[in-house]
């Protein structure tokens, strides 16, 4: 039985890759669809003032609040699924999930960025693929607009171009 992992934040793009893994179930019904969502952590410094008890409850709200258009869609679909709550680094989560549940691959909703602008964030697509030990599937989201796909890349040159002169 094919298990797919589908990583979940609550955005539009996510949203995308719902849609992307309902279309496939209504054409094979023997996948199994876990969802999961992982909560980046208090830092240290911060987390000392936070009750574990506290931190656990403030990580489940957020995890449900990111989860709920996801859940709504699968539900309103008729697609079952399993829903897994994590807290730590996304990509390490993400690729650990997919490991020890067993799931053949793992589909993931991404914003039209461009390859650079992807790069300098460090974005949590390309560390998924980098640990993943399964193929990763990308669904585009929704186009970006003129402005980012312009300003975001002409504003990272002219900073690497600063920054260039300064150390001349």
């Amino acid at each position: 039985m094919p298990r797919i992992l589908l990583p979940s934040d609550g955005s539009a793009s996510s949203i995308h890759a719902v849609r992307h893994v309902v279309d496939e179930f209504n054409k094979r019904h023997d996948l199994e669809i876990h969802v999961i969502n992982v909560q980046r952590p208090f830092s240290a410094y911060l987390g000392r003032f936070i009750s574990h008890q506290d931190k656990a409850e403030f990580y489940q709200e957020q995890a449900s609040a990111a989860l709920l258009p996801v859940r709504q869609a699968l539900d309103l679909a008729g697609t079952p699924y399993a829903v897994h709550t994590e807290t730590g680094d996304k990509a390490a989560c993400i690729a650990a999930a997919a490991l020890r549940l067993g799931c053949n691959r793992i589909v993931m909703g991404t914003s039209r960025r461009s390859a650079l602008l992807r790069w300098v964030e460090c974005s949590v697509t390309n560390q998924v693929i980098e640990r993943a030990s399964v193929p990763v599937e990308l669904i585009p989201g929704d186009a970006v607009p003129m402005l980012e796909r312009v300003a975001v890349p002409a504003g990272l040159i002219a900073g690497l171009a600063l920054l260039l002169a300064a150390v001349e």
